[in-house]
């Protein structure tokens, strides 16, 4: 066995020798290393994964043109992506094997504050803690678009600067002037109520918030579905239509009597549902005779409906 064995060994040692001498160094096969979340061979898709899509684009038009573009921005070890309208990431820069890579933040709305944009919001990112990471971008004027700053004033809220030379103008982020004209004609209906005391400065945010939702500026929350069916104004019956007319007209009557008591002057003309009231009348007295009378229109309309249907079909 001892001279097969050293006839092996004999034959072994000269084909690596013959390896070495024909290709000069001996060729090492590198397999790829599937170990760890930092392996460049994950696609960044796996990784980086949007629960919700970003909101349309939408604000000052002239902004449109940054849609499709990334800015990137290095801090340290950090690098973070700002895509305006589509969303910001940030990317550890080291070798560890599950070194972060996440988002901070899905675009989703405008912040506005006195007819101004104010900055763009991310939210939806990654998971932190009980809570999403979420990203508010504040532009200024600057030479070149580009990213300035990464701050993060709360844990898990980041603050990015945002220098782009289409802010520069000082119209360039007035919120009235990119509304369409049936939305600015809006907006002038609700700031003459708010100026006649007709809604209060609560009021007229809110219709105000509205606004800017239905021009895309602002995303519209959800309402559960049990809500919805709640705020219905729907008559189910013709008797509960009945009882609803009953309790409008006797309403009526008691802010008419109100109005006579204290001598305050009124004119109602019931086809057009119009009131005129004197200049020193109630404001509170106004707005409950008014909304009284819009339920009594419309709960009339709905008793003519059913009528009409009963009359024709049965």
């Amino acid at each position: 066995l001892l001279p097969l064995t050293i006839t092996i060994l004999s034959l072994i040692f000269a084909c690596l020798a013959l390896t070495v001498t024909s290709g000069g160094k001996m060729k090492i096969v590198e397999e790829p290393n599937t170990f760890g979340l930092n392996n460049q061979l994950v696609s960044q898709n796996n990784r980086l994964q949007a629960k919700i899509s970003p909101s349309p684009v939408s604000g000052p038009p002239h902004l449109h043109r940054l849609a499709g573009k990334c800015y990137n921005y290095i801090e340290a070890i950090y690098k973070y992506v700002f895509c305006p309208f589509h969303n910001v990431t940030q990317h550890e820069q080291s070798f560890r094997w599950n070194a972060y890579s996440g988002i901070l933040g899905i675009w989703q709305e405008w912040e506005i504050q006195n007819n101004t944009f104010t900055g763009m919001w991310m939210r939806e990112g990654d998971k932190c803690g009980n809570k999403n990471r979420q990203t508010k971008v504040l532009l200024v004027c600057g030479n070149s678009s580009k990213l300035v700053s990464v701050s993060e004033p709360q844990t898990c809220v980041y603050s990015l600067i945002f220098e782009t030379p289409l802010v520069c103008h000082s119209h360039s982020l007035l919120v009235y002037p990119v509304l369409s004209e049936a939305l600015q004609k809006e907006w002038d209906e609700i700031a003459q109520a708010r100026y006649e005391d007709l809604i209060t400065e609560q009021g007229y945010n809110k219709l105000l918030k509205e606004l800017f939702e239905e021009a895309g500026f602002l995303r519209k929350a959800q309402q559960p579905k049990a809500e919805e069916s709640a705020t219905s104004l729907t008559h189910q019956s013709l008797e509960q239509c009945t009882q609803d007319f009953e309790k409008q007209r006797a309403e009526i009557e008691r802010l008419r009597s109100l109005l006579t008591q204290h001598n305050i002057s009124y004119q109602m003309t019931t086809g057009e549902t119009f009131m005129h009231f004197s200049s020193n009348d109630s404001v509170n007295t106004k707005k409950s005779l008014k909304m009284t009378a819009l339920k009594m229109t419309e709960c009339i309309k709905s008793f003519l409906y059913i009528y009409i249907y009963i009359y024709i079909y049965i």
